[in-house]
């Protein structure tokens, strides 16, 4: 046995062979191939800055071992390969390489789209490291794969062309240098010197990146530990399990604490001074949750590599507007790092605070956090926002809000988290001072909320099962026996119908459904429900203390009237509880709709109620207008505005086509805020089908005033005077008689 693992190297241009042809395949329990595009371009720029990318662990494939494990082709694959290898460690990393230097004909990981990945030479040559690695998709993205001369214009070097083998690189290179040799030819002849020069460049450094690119794909290097084919899947399973769990972890935290003991920081000092104030989430990794804290701050990426430019004086390489580099230090001396550790560790206390707040976002418990991993992005955003000028800061917070509930609910942060941080921080970021630049995420979860299996949401602990929790929290779920918001230390998410009596009526793991589960104390478990089902204990609830008055605390827990008659009959029956969960579903979902889709979380009720119904008056001008115009007479300064905002959210969300909506005008009316429909209405253009209905321009321009000064106050301010409320909702009245001819 002593040659059951052979240690051994391959090089990246033996590793794309091997892809190409189909001779890895993956067992049947590794997790799927998630990684996210942005995933992808990082392991691309480790490579080809030659960095070490860890050691695959292979197994030599047999018929019979690839049966015992349910083996399956790599992501993206369809030919019919000579499968030699069976992966047990590196799935996500060969499953990159295949769909990056592949490009095979399927959409990315939870994605609706294709994605193609490139190199941009002009970039890469310049050093700019951090921007040369970048990835294309929709229409533009397969153009430019079948494009070359486009690749050569843009300096796009696709990863695909490593795929095709052979001379592949060395072809593309030359008709890149032929390409730009072609252009100072014609900006010669042009009598543009400038351009002409800057193709000359382009063409003299042709040769050095195919060097380079030929000299990476053929001398970089991969680990990989083999396994012996006739070893036994037992003994398989026990060399991959001490593989993965006995090995030394390199801690980042404990790194830069040795870097730093000289410069006088006794960094593991600093955080057991701070760890009192973030017991609350109880994660081994918080110490470095503070670092990426840090560095998100002061230089907006967190993964690991970014960390070391934390050193004081350490200094980084940056790109001016005009290419050229220059490095700076991101902390100048030992009391610049100390201002910052403090900035971070103030951060992480007041996102502790904020999320753990039964009024804020409802985590009352860490075990209800819905991700541990996304608090280094979620504090410096929350920080972020706090920097904002006074009357952004509001929205700033807001933008924090819809994310954050936008994450949860997309599993978001289940997977890479470190890229997705830096993504997310920067994205945020950018969109608390541009309100054109909204993340795409925002719009997957308001598209896809709907699609949530609810039902099987049975793991406690999950991102959606913990969120549901949160809003129920929120929603200001009362005990059922107390009629008060219980303490956070006494609350538990405590089965409706009991389990017990559930697996007696023959009901599956849907007993255990968030549907089925609610926020009560432990005392109201044992003194009141006591496994009974509840036509027992809700009869007896009611019995004592009147029907409206549980049917009050019940809608706390978004469980409607509808809901309580079916769980009051009796018999209680399996048909019974699954019309129950039905009905919590479409109530949950209505709430999910309501407080985080529409952004009504913390109004009251009564401004809830004007909140829509301001809502209502838009939507109905909005087809109004589509029933009585059309895109040649709709005003073009206000299409140019809408435009603008659905190629915007174009680049974030792969399901918007940009094309398409500016050729619909619904489409192009969903992105028009109150005012512009009413510029659109009392254009010159469209004035004359509507004049009837509203009588002049004046009052027109008057009363949408009137309703949109109201929706202001109330989604910025939060202070709505007499005066607004009262113009407010005379507006309200004079639009639900015109809106009514």
């Amino acid at each position: 046995m002593k040659d059951a693992q052979t240690p051994n190297r391959a090089s990246l241009q033996s590793l794309v062979e091997h892809l190409k042809n189909g001779r890895y395949v993956i067992p049947d329990f590794q997790r799927e191939f998630e990684w996210v595009p942005a995933d992808i371009n990082a392991l691309m720029r480790s490579i080809f800055l030659d960095y070490y990318i860890g050691s695959l662990l292979l197994w030599r494939s047999t018929d019979e071992n690839r049966s015992a494990l349910a083996c399956e082709e790599i992501y993206g694959y369809k030919g019919h390969g000579k499968p030699d290898y069976i992966v047990l460690d590196g799935q996500q990393r060969l499953s990159a390489m295949y769909y990056a230097f592949m490009a095979p004909e399927v959409s990315a990981p939870n994605r609706a789209s294709r994605f193609l990945f490139f190199i941009d030479v002009e970039k890469f040559m310049q050093e700019a490291y951090e921007d040369a690695f970048v990835n294309e998709w929709t229409r533009y993205g397969e153009f430019l794969l079948r494009n070359e001369t486009e690749q050569h214009r843009r300096h796009r070097f696709p990863l695909a062309v490593i795929g095709k083998g052979g001379y592949e690189v060395f072809k593309w290179a030359d008709g890149y240098k032929d390409y730009w040799n072609r252009q100072a030819t014609i900006e010669h002849e042009a009598g543009d010197l400038v351009r002409a020069k800057a193709a000359e460049e382009y063409a003299e450094k042709a040769d050095d990146f195919r060097e380079t690119i030929n000299d990476i794909n053929s001398k970089y290097q991969v680990a990989y530990i083999e396994l012996d084919r006739e070893i036994e899947l037992d003994k398989v399973c026990d060399i991959f399990t001490q593989i993965n769990s006995r090995g030394i972890r390199l801690d980042i935290f404990d790194l830069l604490n040795a870097l730093l003991k000289p410069k006088g920081i006794q960094l593991k000092l600093l955080w057991r001074e701070a760890a009192p104030g973030l017991e609350f989430v109880g994660s081994r990794r918080l110490n470095v949750y503070a670092l990426q804290v840090m560095s998100l701050l002061r230089q907006n990426y967190c993964s690991p590599r970014y960390l070391y430019y934390l050193l004081p004086g350490q200094k980084r390489t940056f790109r001016r507007p005009d290419g050229s580099l220059f490095r700076k230090s991101i902390v100048n001396d030992e009391e610049d790092f100390r201002s910052l550790w403090n900035e971070a560790i103030a951060a992480l206390e007041d996102a502790v605070g904020v999320l753990s707040h039964p009024q804020e976002y409802g985590a009352v418990s860490s075990a209800y956090l819905p991700y541990v991993a996304i608090l280094p992005a979620f504090a410096a955003l929350y920080a972020e926002a706090g920097r904002q000028t006074p009357q952004n800061r509001l929205s700033a917070r807001r933008k924090v809000r819809s994310w954050y509930w936008a994450s949860v609910f997309t599993n978001r942060y289940s997977g890479a988290v470190d890229s997705t941080s830096t993504r997310d921080f920067i994205d945020v970021s950018a969109w608390m001072k541009d309100e054109l630049r909204k993340p795409g995420v925002i719009d997957e979860f308001q598209d896809g909320f709907r699609s949530l299996d609810l039902r099987r949401e049975v793991r406690r602990g999950s991102s959606i099962y913990n969120g549901i929790f949160n809003l129920l929290v929120l929603n200001g779920a009362r005990d059922w026996a107390a009629d008060s918001v219980p303490k956070a230390s006494e609350l538990d998410d405590h089965h409706i119908v009991p389990q017990s009596r559930g697996r007696s009526l023959g009901i599956g793991p849907e007993v255990d459904s968030v549907l089925n589960r609610t926020p009560l104390t432990a005392e109201t478990n044992r003194d009141y429900i006591k496994g009974r089902l509840p036509n027992e204990y809700l009869a007896e609830l009611i019995a004592s203390n009147g029907l409206e008055s549980i049917r009050a605390i019940l809608d706390t827990h978004l469980i409607s009237g509808v809901a309580l008659e079916i769980l009051l009959r009796d018999p209680f029956t399996s048909d019974d509880f699954e019309q129950f969960l039905g009905e919590r579903d479409r109530t949950i979902r209505a709430a999910i709709e309501e407080l985080l889709v529409k952004e009504r979380l913390d109004l009251s009720a009564p401004l809830r109620e004007l909140d829509g119904r301001i809502e209502t008056v838009e939507l109905k001008l909005r087809d109004l207008i589509a029933q009585e115009c059309s895109l040649s007479t709709f005003p073009e300064h206000v299409s140019q505005r809408a435009r603008a905002r659905i190629q915007q959210s174009a680049r974030t969300n792969p399901a918007i086509d940009a094309e398409e909506y500016t050729k619909d005008l619904v489409k192009v009316l969903e992105f028009c805020d109150l005012q512009e429909l009413q510029q659109a209405i009392v254009s010159r253009s469209m004035w004359l089908p509507f004049e009837t209905r509203f009588g002049t321009k004046e009052m027109l321009t008057s009363r949408i005033n009137q309703i949109a000064s109201l929706r202001n106050a109330i989604r910025h301010s939060r202070a709505v005077d007499e005066i607004t409320l009262k113009d407010g909702e005379a507006g309200l009245l004079w639009f639900q008689q015109a809106l009514s001819q």
